[in-house]
């Protein structure tokens, strides 16, 4: 079965062997070289970096986002995660649907809005969201001992869900663990359920979440904003 066919089906496929480990050692000491970010933990909006510009619109990322989303794919908006002893945390179940626009305007099925940074977001439907694909680079290996991303396959399938009805699926359906190497990527979908525990050990976590959609046009007259 192909990626395209692995994400469609289940909501989320792991692609081992994208980037060698060295690219990888490269991005890391350039984002820690950017002295505004150095000590944080969570870094969004991270498509202003520019070494996290530049892994994003790699060939490797941007053929891998056109093949499940079509020929005009793009990265939007970045988000990196630095998972570590100084720095751990769990996410609860969720799923992605908040999206940044370029301005705010009132349109059937999506909010509610809010603004960060001094971008506006909105939560979109799953007509549009289905459009969009996170490509998870990961910066260290992620194992079952540090946190990885966990998600309940299938998921996407069924349109935004309220908290009762995520709450209800984590006791019908097992979840499973994105364990990937340094290197390898972790596609997903937003509407996948998903979450992460606490790191159990030292071992650094390091994600660059990137997300690309099929247009900038997500749903007429709202445009995506890069984040």
């Amino acid at each position: 079965m192909s990626i395209r066919e692995l994400i469609h089906k289940d909501g989320f496929a792991v692609v081992a062997s994208v980037f060698s480990r060295d690219r990888m050692n490269g991005i890391s000491q350039e984002i820690a070289q950017l002295s505004a970010v150095r000590s944080r933990a969570v870094i969004r909006h991270a498509l202003r970096l520019s070494p996290v510009a530049g892994i994003a619109g790699d060939h490797a990322l941007i053929d891998l986002a056109r093949s499940v989303l079509g020929p005009k794919a793009f990265p939007f908006r970045a988000t990196l995660f630095d998972k570590s002893a100084t720095a751990n945390w769990l996410v609860v179940w969720h799923q992605d649907t908040a999206l940044p626009l370029c301005h705010r305007i009132e349109y059937p099925g999506w909010g509610p809005w809010s603004v960060k940074e001094g971008i506006a977001y909105a939560h979109a439907p799953a007509g549009a969201l289905s459009d969009v694909i996170t490509l998870r680079v990961h910066l260290d290996d992620s194992t079952s001992a540090n946190g990885p991303l966990r998600v309940l396959p299938g998921t996407h399938t069924l349109g935004v869900l309220s908290d009762d009805a995520i709450h209800d699926l984590i006791n019908e359906i097992s979840p499973m663990d994105c364990v990937c190497p340094k290197g390898g990527v972790v596609a997903m979908k937003p509407l996948i359920v998903h979450a992460s525990s606490k790191s159990q050990i030292d071992a650094r976590r390091g994600v660059l979440h990137i997300e690309y959609a099929a247009s900038e046009s997500i749903a007429t007259p709202l445009q995506l904003a890069t984040a």
